[in-house]
């Protein structure tokens, strides 16, 4: 599926916390989705950090996610301790199935530098923190390697389980099997490749994190309810310290839900992200 959302030049590659209103006014035409936005901000979530619609939204979003999730964990050692293990152990299985982890390595480096810094400071720097982290994926050059490298471990699952995903890969227009290799050459390993359910629960499962979309489809149904699709890889609403992520579908793209309706702006931020972009 094309990336619906058509985002200008000027949208950042992912913002700050915005309030729910923002994209209730937005769909303000649309009764549906203003129920279904209602019922979400009843239901504790307040705000939304919009990522860019450039097809790779679903990773960037998940990624970013998942570092800020290390990040605000209770256990911060126990977090990227796990993190830095499951970086590691998918690092060596991409051999496995065929990649050039020399190509990949430089990928792989910024993600894994990227979760040492939430405890350990680079040097002459400081320890990650929330302004520092958006800095990072508003850089194309970061956030871009951090995308691909994501994608990888992605198409890797995929190829390493074929039997465990065979009858859910299909063409995303004609709903034909595919073979995965060939899903993963076309549909998985380029920049701009929207993701669906497959790709969702292969990069979930890669990771060892729990994954929540909320799908915000505009569809009238019995009540104004929205259906959270869940991809579970370990108990309760957390693995290793890392609580779940938790994204927001609209139709053709992906956002990361929060319960924040706002976030605090440092002078970093704030040079980042302006007023005009942020509208």
């Amino acid at each position: 599926m094309l990336d619906e959302i058509h985002d200008s030049d000027a949208r950042p590659l992912i913002s700050q916390v915005q309030p729910m209103e923002i994209l209730m006014q937005e769909y303000s035409s649309n009764p549906n989705f203003i129920r279904k936005m209602e019922w979400l901000k009843k239901k504790g979530w307040h705000g939304v950090r919009r990522t860019k619609g450039d097809g790779d939204c679903f990773y960037r979003s998940f990624a970013f996610a998942w570092v800020e999730r290390i990040l605000r964990a209770v256990d911060r050692d126990l977090a990227v301790a796990a993190a830095i293990s499951t970086l590691h152990t998918t690092w060596l299985g991409l051999a496995d199935v065929g990649f050039d982890v020399e190509i990949l390595e430089d990928f792989y480096d910024v993600l894994r530098t990227l979760v040492e810094q939430v405890i350990t400071p680079e040097p002459g720097g400081q320890t990650l923190n929330a302004s520092l982290l958006l800095e990072a994926f508003t850089k194309p050059e970061a956030s871009n390697a951090i995308v691909s490298y994501v994608r990888m471990l992605t198409s890797a699952e995929l190829r390493k389980n074929q039997k465990e995903y065979a009858a859910f890969v299909v063409h995303p227009e004609t709903q034909e099997s595919m073979p995965i290799p060939e899903f993963c050459n076309q549909f998985v390993d380029g920049m701009g490749r929207e993701a669906d359910h497959v790709q969702m629960q292969a990069l979930a499962k890669a990771m060892g994190v729990n994954l929540s979309v909320a799908y915000l489809d505009g569809r009238l149904g019995q009540d104004d309810a929205v259906d959270f699709v869940k991809f579970e890889n370990g108990g309760g609403n957390d693995v290793n310290g890392i609580e779940e992520v938790v994204l927001l579908y609209r139709p053709g793209h992906y956002d990361i839900l929060e319960h924040r309706a706002h976030e605090h702006r440092s002078s970093a931020a704030s040079a980042l992200v302006t007023p005009s972009v942020m509208e």
